[in-house]
């Protein structure tokens, strides 16, 4: 038997494949950057909500006098009890269930306050204050996640919070909406035009809104923050207030601090000139400037400016 003879390859030794230095350059520069996106995507949502979180609140962190500060509790559509507190205007005062009914019947104005990213209610107490004591009653809950309140938050979900503290107010409380002024502070300027925007919709708007040191849009603050990322393509909470204020019917009082360097001045002008410029019962809408305020010390140094506008808007949207 003859031996079949197996032939060796000629063929040369595979060389390793080898990248051009350019190429390797563009390696070396796109690992890291989609390194940091996928680490955007999956962690932006800590990055804007900065909940305090507290096993309890009891209302004599409100600092005010006995009678004053009440827990309140809504329900919001998905099953959450949000905790909050009621606090009565300046100079009155509830002891019973009975007397806080009665006081809330009296025809002053009610203003849901919804706060921004971070903390929780205990740390609003200087813009309650300037609300109370300008003769209004204050709501004020924290978020879903917030304060002693379970869950996660996300838009969909601040969004169904305002839900709940809209109808706690108009049926469980039954106070009308001629009577109720939405307060946005930063990102609660995105949660309370968009409620004003759905309420507006359903013809039955809210008697005013304030907003303070907000946005025009989430992706739009969050692109000035990170103009290296592609922000307006990966954010999952956008809080489109530019669009959603157009639709908005009643009254807008709006602050913006000069210094603001959180929220640019521009973003909050952007959302202001995107609202429209009379009221269906035509009030003019009003933009005030606070040359020395930044984000996070607007009462501390304007509050003379702001207990002003607010003094003056009050009456004017809830005439008594």
């Amino acid at each position: 038997m003859s031996r079949v003879r197996v032939p060796l390859s000629t063929s040369s030794p595979r060389r390793p494949l080898l990248l051009s230095p350019w190429k390797r350059w563009m390696l070396i520069l796109t690992i890291p950057t989609v390194g940091v996106v996928v680490m955007f995507v999956a962690f932006q949502r800590s990055l804007i909500y900065h909940p305090f979180v507290e096993k309890t609140l009891p209302t004599k962190l409100a600092e005010l006098p006995t009678g004053r500060a009440h827990d309140v509790v809504s329900k919001t559509e998905d099953g959450l009890d949000l905790r909050g507190w009621l606090i009565l205007a300046k100079g009155h005062v509830a002891e019973t269930d009975q007397e806080l009914e009665a006081k809330l019947a009296e025809g002053r104005p009610v203003v849901l306050y919804f706060g921004g990213n971070a903390a929780n209610r205990r740390y609003r107490t200087l813009e309650v204050a300037v609300l109370a004591d300008a003769g209004a009653d204050v709501l004020i809950f924290d978020y879903r996640g917030y304060g002693d309140n379970l869950g996660e938050p996300t838009e969909a979900g601040l969004a169904r919070d305002a839900r709940a503290a809209w109808r706690f107010a108009t049926e469980t409380k039954k106070i009308e909406s001629r009577r109720i002024v939405l307060f946005g502070e930063s990102l609660g300027g995105g949660v309370a035009v968009g409620l004003a925007s759905e309420l507006s919709q359903k013809k039955d708007p809210p008697a005013g809104v304030i907003l303070r040191s907000t946005f025009n849009s989430l992706t739009d603050a969050g692109a000035y923050h990170f103009p290296w990322l592609p922000v307006r393509w990966l954010l999952f909470d956008r809080f489109s207030s530019e669009q959603r204020i157009r639709d908005v019917t009643c009254p807008l009082l709006q602050f913006h601090g000069r210094r603001d360097t959180i929220i640019p001045l521009q973003l909050g002008k952007k959302l202001f000139a995107a609202a429209p410029e009379k009221s269906a019962s035509g009030i003019a809408k009003q933009f005030v400037e606070l040359p020395k305020a930044d984000h996070n010390d607007v009462m501390e140094s304007s509050g003379t400016d702001v207990s002003r506008a607010v003094r003056n808007f009050l009456p004017v949207v809830v005439p008594r």
